[in-house]
Formats: C-alpha cells, sequence, structure tokens
C-alpha cells in the first residue's frame, strides 16, 4: 500500500534515521525479549513513515503494528453519528488494542496473533491483515493516542517498553495533510475544512501528553 506520509524526498527514509533511533532500538533488542516501542505523534507528523523506516531498517528483529487498524468501520460512525469526528479517540477500538498489545506482550512461541491493518483506498479498518510472529522480538507500533491518559487509551502506556513522540513543524504537518486528503479523493477546500475542523483539534489533544514519551524527536 502506497505511503500517503512520504515526500519525494523521502523515497529512502532509512538513510536517514538518526544515530539515537537507531542506539535505542538496538538498546531494546538488547534485552533478548519481547519489547514494544511506541510512537506518538499528530496527524500528518509521519509516525508512519518513522515507524515503517524503523523496521525496515530491524526487519529480521522487528514488526510493524499501526494503531490505524483499530479505527471503527464507516458503517458503525455512521450508527453511532459520528462519522464526521473520524480519527478522534472515541472512534477508535482503542480496548481493542490495548487487548492486543497485552497481548502481543505474552505471546507463546509459535502463536501467530493477527492485526488489523487500514485500507487507506477505502477509508476502511481491515481485520487480520496482519499477522504477527512470536519470533520476532520487537514490536513497533505508532498512533495518535498512545499517550492519551484517557479511557482505555490511558492502559496502552504501561504496555510499552519505550514511547517516542515525534515533533514536527505545523506547517509541514498541515501541508502533509492537505496533500494526503487530497491525493485520497478531497478537494482543496474539502481538505482544508476537514483539517481544521478535526485534525488540528486532535493534534492539540494529543501535543499535550508529549510529557509522558521517553524521548521527543524533532523534525525527522
Amino acid at each position: 500500500m502506497e505511503n500517503p506520509y512520504l515526500t519525494p524526498n523521502s523515497a529512502s527514509p532509512q538513510s536517514a534515521l538518526p544515530p539515537e533511533a537507531i542506539a535505542r532500538i538496538e538498546a531494546l533488542l538488547s534485552s533478548g525479549r519481547r519489547t514494544i516501542l511506541g510512537i506518538a505523534a499528530g496527524p500528518g507528523a509521519g509516525k508512519s513513515t518513522l515507524a515503517q523506516a524503523l523496521h525496515a531498517r530491524f526487519s529480521a528483529q522487528s514488526q510493524y503494528l499501526p494503531m490505524d487498524g483499530f479505527h471503527l468501520a464507516n458503517r458503525e460512525l455512521a450508527r453511532l453519528q459520528q462519522g464526521r469526528c473520524k480519527g478522534a479517540p472515541h472512534t477508535f477500538d482503542s480496548a481493542g488494542y490495548v487487548h492486543l498489545l497485552a497481548r502481543v506482550r505474552r505471546q507463546p512461541d509459535g502463536e501467530t496473533v493477527y492485526a488489523p491493518d487500514v485500507d487507506r483506498q477505502l477509508e476502511e479498518p481491515i481485520a487480520g491483515a496482519i499477522p504477527l510472529h512470536a519470533d520476532k522480538p520487537l514490536i513497533i507500533t505508532e498512533g495518535n493516542y498512545l499517550l492519551l491518559e484517557d479511557g482505555a487509551w490511558s492502559r496502552v502506556r504501561g504496555l510499552l517498553d519505550e514511547a517516542w513522540y515525534l515533533d514536527l513543524d505545523p506547517a509541514l504537518r498541515h501541508a502533509r495533510l492537505l496533500a494526503r486528503h487530497m491525493r485520497f479523493g478531497r478537494s482543496a477546500p474539502e481538505a482544508r475544512a476537514w483539517i481544521d475542523s478535526t485534525d488540528e483539534p486532535n493534534a492539540v489533544r494529543i501535543a499535550a501528553t508529549r510529557h509522558r514519551a521517553d524521548w521527543v524527536l524533532q523534525s525527522w
């Protein structure tokens, strides 16, 4: 699936990984046990790109688990009359995400755990799309609300061995969001309206959680 966060200048993001990020991953792997790294940031900050670059760099030892697979389906959002809030904390199955993180922490040898993914063309979650194997010790998960202290989200931080917060210049993040929304079918006015009404309020809420991260990565 094409990654909407990649820009023309980031075709090989592995080459730009910060040395501290690599050192931190190596330290996590040195434990010799199942560990979970969580990367949090606002919409459009590049969480997916960073997580996928780390996974590619450590592909023999890591697996990638996006939080976005836990979006509620569009028909459920319609039933709840929450379609215009899609992407807000309450429009995810947060308890399901917590349950899956807890399950992979104690994953027995030989067991495969299946996680959902999201189809960006359909804008729908796809069940059972990501196999997570017991023989790869590092899970790299990313999403907006990993550091949130509300509801079931509050249980995520305790399941992470390390949490990073990805900070990005707001103007660049806004430009990435605009390009992403237009790529997936919104007009420029529609994209700007969605950013102003949904993405940016969520980004403000997410930024308030950065103090819970072990490391803040600036403008990767």
